[in-house]
């Protein structure tokens, strides 16, 4: 699924791949250690490796082609499942690793083997390192000059938004419990391990909340970036026949977009020659904006 040059499928697979190879070795730790945040990271990549197949089962609905009943097409199928997906990072791995470490805290148990727990988390942060890298580097080709805060605000991509957050999530939640393991090692107070459950569990409810608001907007239905609706105006407005754009509407659909321009022409003396300057330029428009699946042009005198 390309977009503005970058391939959110290859962050999806190698997120898919780190986390279903994170997921096997956190729990195995977690069953010998007894660890409550070695549990909670295992809940964690499990649910983030359910996360990355629901993306696929998105980015193949949004592919359908548009059909009488659904003439904008499928592509806000995506935007469903990484709301879906948001949903499942809050419940299954937010608020479960919180439950197990207020259960650890009213339980507490002294964690078995903890240099196995260590050991699993440093190959989980770099494993989780390499997707985020991986992650990163599609990010970076449609970021541009901005911040990767103000990419996250304006991107319309929900997929690469949700690995993104994801691979973030998980890597500050590997430090955590690397530092709730090491503590609790230093301390022998099992208090700390349970206290890093805890704060697992909130920083990925705070994430999952932060992507559903993003991932709500693209639902409800948000045109496309800023920077780009500019370009598209621009465009419009670099045509000879055409004098200045008065109103342009866009509708971002995943990975396709709905654009409508109303514009006024000029050096236009019939009806006929007015529709052949419409129809070049829009042509000229689709070449230099692929992405458009549906251009609705009307020409007139005023907003």
């Amino acid at each position: 699924m390309s977009h503005g040059g970058n391939d959110s499928l290859k962050s999806i697979f190698f997120a898919l791949g780190a986390n279903g190879a994170i997921f096997v070795a956190k729990l195995a730790a977690a069953l010998v250690t007894g660890s409550g945040a070695m549990l909670a990271e295992a809940i964690h990549s499990l649910a983030d490796s359910g996360n990355q197949i629901l993306l696929l089962v998105g980015i193949k609905q949004a592919k359908r082609p548009p059909n009488p009943d659904y003439p904008l097409g499928f592509g806000k199928s995506i935007y469903f499942w990484s709301f879906i997906v948001a949903l499942i990072m809050f419940s299954l791995g937010g608020m479960f690793s919180i439950y197990e470490g207020v259960h650890k805290l009213q339980h507490p148990e002294p964690i078995a083997n903890p240099w196995l727990a260590v050991g699993v988390l440093v190959f989980s942060i770099v494993a989780e390192g390499l997707s985020l890298w991986g992650c990163l580097r599609e990010v970076n080709k449609v970021r541009g000059q901005r911040s990767l805060v103000t990419w996250f605000r304006e991107s319309r991509q929900s997929e690469l938004l949700v690995v993104f957050g994801e691979d973030s999530a998980a890597l500050i939640g590997l430090s955590l419990a690397l530092v709730a393991v090491g503590v609790t090692m230093v301390t022998g107070n099992p208090l700390y391990d349970a206290l890093g459950s805890i704060s697992i569990g909130v920083l990925l409810v705070f994430i999952a909340v932060f992507i559903g608001i993003e991932v709500k907007n693209l639902l409800i239905g948000q045109g496309v970036e800023p920077a780009l609706k500019k370009k598209m105006i621009a465009s419009f407005e670099e045509e000879e026949k055409i004098e200045r754009v008065l109103n342009l509407l866009t509708l971002q659909l995943g990975n396709d977009v709905m654009v409508a321009v109303k514009a006024k022409m000029q050096n236009c003396s019939t009806a006929e020659d007015m529709v052949d300057a419409i129809n070049a330029c829009e042509a000229r428009f689709r070449e230099k904006f692929p992405e458009t699946l549906w251009l609705f042009f009307e020409p007139d005198n005023k907003k």
